[in-house]
């Protein structure tokens, strides 16, 4: 694609643009929302060149052709889940690779990387990229692959993006950032120069709890075509009727996040001036621990809340269990609020040691704050909170 024809892409607005996509099938029928495909298989030698459900269906190509559109890139793949988007990325390593991580990663990534890949050969090693010297790391080490989150799951923590694309694209290391914490509306890791930028669209591109998928972008062909191949060989697609789902729900993004945030900015200066909480995470807070660069690299504080409460675990599983509108529940960005003990949760598998190492305490608790009237939610956390002081 030309450089006028991109420029000329992106002029339209985000809610347009998500609304009024480029592809959805539907120029012989006229039919306002794309049509579902649940078919396993094509004639040969149809005009869209589609042969096999699980190497190409029009609803992927449609869902793709938004989020690369959300992203401002080239391409998109999509997948069955947010793992399967990590298992097609990894897939293009060989035993003996190093992949170089942050040691604040979604659980379910560590499980991978730590229970089922090394068994095939490939290492990894953990380094906070907010303190640690990640130059003289990568220079010794040599990693195939550098793996970010940013904010990271549970903690919040904000990773400089660019920083660290910058000194590893010298190098020609290609970086992977998890972005589905802040989606492609609050961040865009490939403008800040990584090679993938990965979501779980389950979470808020979806945003509806009623579907699970992942996808990955990038400007990269080389790319586009391993990830692609990683989809057909691994069998690792998604369904059409997920994929039209999430193109419906991703309709209104903007309208949900937008609400989300501003609940979730005035849920944590609710907590901060609870004595009951012991500590308050939320990247745009100025007591935000790299506030000034999420302020830098955002362009909001996104709709998730990190708290420490001063309370047992017992007392903690508590206070999540009696609150009526914050559901205690696994996932995130749905339009319902939820509540997670990510020590028992998201990061059940991993190592206690690890968690302790890290931050992740019996009393941590994340919010997913969803688009419930504040009041309600408000009030619902001051009743929990009752309970427990």
């Amino acid at each position: 694609m030309g450089s006028v024809n991109r420029a000329q892409l992106f002029t339209t607005g985000v809610n347009t643009r998500v609304i009024h996509h480029k592809e959805n099938f539907s120029e012989e029928t006229g039919s306002i929302m794309p049509p579902i495909f649940p078919t396993s298989t094509f004639v040969h030698g149809n005009d869209g060149g589609f042969d096999y459900t699980r190497s190409g269906n029009p609803n992927f190509r449609i869902l793709e052709s938004v989020l690369s559109d959300l992203e401002e890139c080239q391409f998109a793949s999509v997948f069955s889940s947010g793992v399967a988007a990590i298992t097609a990325i990894v897939s293009s390593l060989k035993a003996g690779d190093l992949i170089l991580c942050e040691e604040n990663l979604y659980g379910c990534t560590v499980r991978l990387f730590e229970q089922v890949f090394k068994s095939f050969g490939l290492e990894t090693l953990w380094i906070d990229f907010t303190k640690s010297n990640f130059q003289e790391v990568i220079s010794n080490h040599k990693p195939a692959m550098i793996w970010i989150e940013s904010p990271t799951n549970p903690l919040l923590k904000i990773i400089d993006i660019e920083e660290i694309c910058d000194f590893s694209n010298k190098m020609q290391i290609p970086v992977v950032v998890d972005n589905t914490f802040a989606t492609p509306l609050l961040q865009k890791p490939l403008k800040l120069g990584a090679t993938l930028s990965l979501t779980s669209t389950t979470k808020y591109i979806n945003g509806h709890s009623d579907a699970l998928g992942g996808a990955v972008c990038t400007e990269s062909s080389v790319w586009r075509d391993k990830l692609n191949f990683a989809q057909k060989a691994l069998g690792l697609n998604p369904s059409p009727f997920d994929c039209w789902l999430i193109t419906r729900g991703i309709k209104t993004l903007p309208l949900r996040l937008e609400r989300q945030i501003n609940n979730a900015f005035k849920i944590a200066n609710q907590l901060v001036d609870n004595p009951v909480i012991k500590s308050v995470r939320y990247p745009f807070r100025p007591d935000h621990p790299q506030y000034k660069l999420a302020k830098r690299q955002m362009m909001s504080g996104g709709a998730i809340v990190t708290a420490t409460v001063n309370a047992s675990q017992s007392q903690t599983y508590s206070f999540c269990k009696s609150l009526r509108f914050f559901k205690m529940a696994e996932s995130l960005g749905g339009i319902e609020s939820l509540v997670c003990h990510p020590s028992t949760m998201t990061h059940a598998s991993v190592s206690k040691e690890t968690k302790l190492k890290i931050g992740i305490t019996d009393s941590l608790i994340r919010f997913s704050v969803g688009c419930e009237n504040i009041e309600d939610l408000s009030a619902d956390l001051n009743q929990a909170l009752g309970i427990i002081s």
